[in-house]
This record gives structure tokens, C-alpha cells and sequence, in this order.
């Protein structure tokens, strides 16, 4: 296992920065281990949901987990708003950030991880594969 740390800038959508990382960075199979910031905007899937939800900021990111893969990530996304709130659900892009995102991310040596749509959810799903650099 490796850890690669990423920094976010103002303006950068914290989505689209994840997947830019993945294949920049090759990872066949990784995870975000940690992530803290802020952001103006965060775009979710609520759970349940099929349509977006959009919440407008300032907001502190207080968690971001889920997996990385080179067909795509799932990640979910908690944030809270100036009154303490909490909102979550599936992070989408334009999630974008406000003054830093900061993330360490653990990229897995023995395994790769692929989607394939999964016809008892509907959803391209996790499937591990052996794997490795």
C-alpha cells in the first residue's frame, strides 16, 4: 500500500480532481483514507434519489470515504452548513471547493478494483480482481 497526499485549490471540483488523481496516478485500486476543507457548493445523490441535490455553501467537508477505481469512483460525501447541519449522500461533480481540499488517499498494491453493472441493483458495482503495479 502507498499514500498519496493531494491538495485542492479554490475553485477545483472535488469529484473531477478524484478521477483527474486516478489516472494521473495510474491507481488501479485506492481509497481516501482522509479528507478535510471546505466548499462553496456540493452536489449530491441522496440516498435513494435519482435526481441531484444541490447545496450551496460555505461548507465544511466533515467526512469523504469510498473507493477509487479506472471505471469510475464511489464516493460519499458528508458536509456541514454554518448551523451545524449535516447532509450526505453520493458525492457528483460540481462539488466545488472553497478554500482547500485536503486528501490522503491509499492506493492498494494487490488488487484492482472495476465496476460492472450488476443486474440485482441496477449499478455498476464493485468487483475485485487481483491486481497489483
Amino acid at each position: 500500500m502507498r499514500a498519496l497526499a493531494l491538495r485542492l485549490e479554490p475553485g477545483d471540483d472535488l469529484r473531477l480532481a478524484l478521477e483527474a488523481a486516478t489516472r494521473e496516478h495510474a491507481l488501479g485500486a485506492a481509497c481516501v483514507a482522509t479528507c478535510v476543507g471546505s466548499l462553496t457548493r456540493a452536489a449530491l445523490r441522496l440516498a435513494g434519489a435519482s435526481a441531484s441535490t444541490t447545496l450551496s455553501g460555505p461548507l465544511e467537508i466533515v467526512a469523504l470515504v469510498g473507493t477509487l477505481s479506472p471505471d469510475g469512483p464511489h464516493l460519499h460525501l458528508a458536509v456541514a452548513d454554518a448551523a451545524g447541519r449535516v447532509y450526505g449522500g453520493h458525492l457528483l461533480p460540481g462539488s466545488i471547493v472553497h478554500t482547500t481540499a485536503e486528501l490522503v488517499l491509499l492506493a492498494l498494491d494487490d488488487v484492482a478494483f472495476a465496476r460492472v453493472l450488476d443486474p440485482r441493483t441496477g449499478w455498476k458495482e464493485l468487483v475485485l480482481r487481483p491486481g497489483g503495479p
